[in-house]
């Protein structure tokens, strides 16, 4: 998905009708009667080539109480906060109403990018709506019919260029991840592979459980309060990002919302901050996981760092709160012990115990962070990697399930960001994971690359012999000293 588009407007302008029709399934429901939609609704959008995620949202109201419309109002203005284009939607038969001008005033101060579009425009009734529409200040308005598909082309016609904006924008701050790699261990696109700079900072995301001092640790990396925090859980909602010079090393940190465990999640804006984390994950190249060193390795904790290694990041387990830690020899034998045994897929990840609020520990997780990228961009040659191999199967040798013996012919490093290897073998279907968890934890010992996530793929190398059903020729002169009409072969 390319961007993210939220469709606004007062009730019952046709909104989840619109929202419908982009995402080709009857998801929102429909009435006519105003305030049906109540919860924000993500989707899967398709307009012509363009693919990206849409958000249906309930009708902006003049509410800014605690009562349901207010509420509702927050939960929408949320979404404008976090979409990248808002399409703007009046109700052209009705005309612009006295809300569709606060609204559109709203829209002025708070979102990126405004398109304006006027629904319910089929015949000739909706053109003074349409017409009035242009008073609103913000651009030529779109004449559309959600109900009957009308006037979708010119939408793609305004969304195109924004979108070729936001790809453009998106392929330069992504990480690049699973760089390709030659015979030799080296880079295919040397460019790939790079030291972060100011143009390019390392991405890093802090994660972790709500109220693990996220912001905090992030405020005092920076040496100023740039973050809102506080003892309530919860404070942050978006996944903020802020680019700075850590000690010589340029990154763009990102701060998210503390992530709950998802029964517990009813509201709808934390449901939307946690998947705003999520996306900071799959953006970051280093996730640090921090934890409180009072309930440390809580059942949600694991969860976190087991996403972070599944998309195939680096990762970093930080402790906080060690400052109020009485007994810290103990307590830290402890948590290397639970570490070891509760998150097997990261053994060997660096466990840094900080305290954000006084700034200790703070040099142990910048040279973690670094170390743990280092690894992350780890390439190995193949010539290396075959003599490990043949060393690997003389110590243990692969099982013969059914009597038939697994032959590992061939290794290599095919991709690294995380470092992917390929084995080529006969019946790679009947090799055990045990022997596979061998091999991993064979390369992370020998080849120094604790705790990154590595990638092990078993392919099929057919043992096929070149001369299998041919039919077998005899030497002429053997042919024929056999029919009696020359001299034996010698």
């Amino acid at each position: 998905m390319s961007f993210t588009l939220a469709i606004v407007g007062r009730p019952n302008v046709g909104k989840s009708t619109l929202f419908n029709r982009l995402v080709g399934k009857r998801l929102a429901l429909v009435d006519d009667q105003p305030g049906v939609t109540r919860d924000l609704r993500e989707g899967e959008a398709r307009l012509g080539d363009l693919r990206f995620t849409v958000i249906d949202t309930a009708g902006l109201e003049e509410a800014t109480d605690e009562s349901l419309q207010g509420r509702m109002r927050k939960l929408t203005e949320r979404a404008v906060d976090m979409a990248d284009i808002c399409l703007f939607l009046i109700d052209a038969r009705a005309g612009v109403t006295p809300t569709d001008e606060v609204l559109a005033d709203i829209l002025r101060k708070r979102a990126r990018h405004v398109i304006l579009a006027a629904n319910k425009s089929e015949g000739s009734a909706a053109d003074a709506g349409v017409y009035e529409a242009y008073g609103l200040g913000l651009g030529e308005p779109v004449r559309l019919s959600a109900e009957h598909g009308e006037g979708l082309n010119d939408l793609y016609s305004q969304l195109m260029p924004v979108s070729d904006e936001f790809e453009k924008r998106a392929a330069a701050e992504a990480p690049q991840t699973e760089v390709l790699l030659n015979e030799d261990g080296e880079a295919e696109d040397p460019d790939a592979v790079r030291t972060p700079t100011a143009e390019r900072p390392m991405q890093v995301a802090v994660i972790g459980r709500p109220n693990a001092g996220k912001s905090t640790l992030i405020n005092t990396i920076l040496g100023e309060d740039r973050l809102l925090t506080g003892p309530e859980a919860g404070i942050t909602r978006d996944a903020i990002s802020l680019q700075i010079d850590w000690d010589g090393l340029p990154v763009r940190i990102f701060d998210t919302a503390g992530m709950r465990k998802k029964a517990r999640v009813q509201d709808k804006v934390e449901k939307l901050s946690v998947s705003d984390g999520l996306r900071a994950v799959k953006f970051a190249e280093v996730v640090v996981v921090l934890l409180d060193a009072a309930i440390p390795f809580e059942q949600q904790d694991l969860r976190i760092a087991d996403l972070a290694e599944r998309e195939g990041r680096a990762v970093v387990v930080a402790v906080n709160k060690w400052d109020i830690e009485s007994e810290k020899q103990q307590k830290l034998r402890d948590l290397r012990e639970a570490f070891e045994r509760l998150l097997p897929q990261l053994r060997g990840a660096p466990l840094v115990t900080v305290s954000a609020k006084t700034g200790k520990g703070l040099d142990r997780l910048h040279a973690a962070v670094e170390k743990a990228y280092d690894v992350w961009n780890r390439r190995v040659t193949t010539a290396h990697l075959n003599r490990w191999l043949a060393g690997m199967i003389e110590a243990h040798p692969p099982p013969a399930p059914g009597g038939r013996r697994i032959k590992l012919r061939y290794m290599t490093q095919a991709k690294t960001r995380p470092p992917h290897f390929v084995v080529m073998c006969s019946h790679p279907d009947k090799l055990p994971d045990s022997y596979s968890r061998y091999l991993i934890n064979g390369l992370r010992q020998d080849f120094d690359m604790p705790g990154t996530p590595i990638r092990l793929h078993m392919r099929s190398q057919s043992d096929k012999n070149p001369f299998k059903g041919k039919k077998k020729s005899t030497p002429s002169r053997l042919r024929k000293h056999i029919q009696g009409k020359g001299t034996p072969p010698k």
